[in-house]
């Protein structure tokens, strides 16, 4: 645990991190990563169209691939379908039939200020082994974002905090958060 004397000792490293995500990716890393996005759903005839060449057919959809490879009820394999009343591919036990639904991780945790100090921890696990950090982790079953964001900053930091207001959400779906 580390109390800052100002928050301001953290700008130089979150500006530094900002300009890392600011640059462009390699362009093979890019095209790996990256699909053309579809703007509509209607049917393209290509007429009309700005280039005289015919419109290139939409890009094979991403097949989703289930984390939960077996059944947690009878350990039986699982197959990806969309089952009757869902719109989406959910991973299926192909014995007892049973939908099992992959749902994001909520991550809460809270910004300490005290004194005009900021309090950090260092990971101790990975990812990202050693580095400074707000407390935070998963929220629990039943908590409210704000009981957990306290729970974890007890934890993780031994500090009995008082929320006095959120201060960001972030949304990362890319990790399921």
């Amino acid at each position: 645990m580390l109390l800052l004397r100002s928050h301001h000792l953290l700008l130089p490293h979150a500006a530094r991190l900002l300009a890392r995500r600011a640059q462009p990716l390699p362009r093979t890393a890019a095209a790996a990563r990256l699909r053309p996005l579809r703007m509509s759903a209607s049917n393209h005839s290509g007429a009309g169209a700005s280039s005289p060449s015919a419109p290139s057919p939409p890009p094979a959809p991403a097949v989703p691939k289930s984390r939960i490879p077996f059944c947690p009820a009878c350990g039986s394999p699982t197959k990806l379908a969309v089952p009757d009343g869902d719109e989406k591919m959910r991973a299926v036990c192909s014995s007892c039939g049973r939908v099992h639904y992959e749902n994001p991780k909520m991550v809460v945790g809270c910004l300490v200020e005290h004194d005009n100090k900021v309090l950090l921890c260092r990971r101790k696990i990975e990812p990202a082994y050693g580095l400074w950090t707000l407390p935070a982790g998963y929220l629990e079953v039943g908590e409210s974002a704000a009981e957990g964001a306290s729970r974890e900053t007890l934890e993780e930091a031994c500090a009995d905090v008082e929320i006095v207001s959120p201060f960001a959400q972030l949304d990362i779906p890319l990790i399921g958060q």
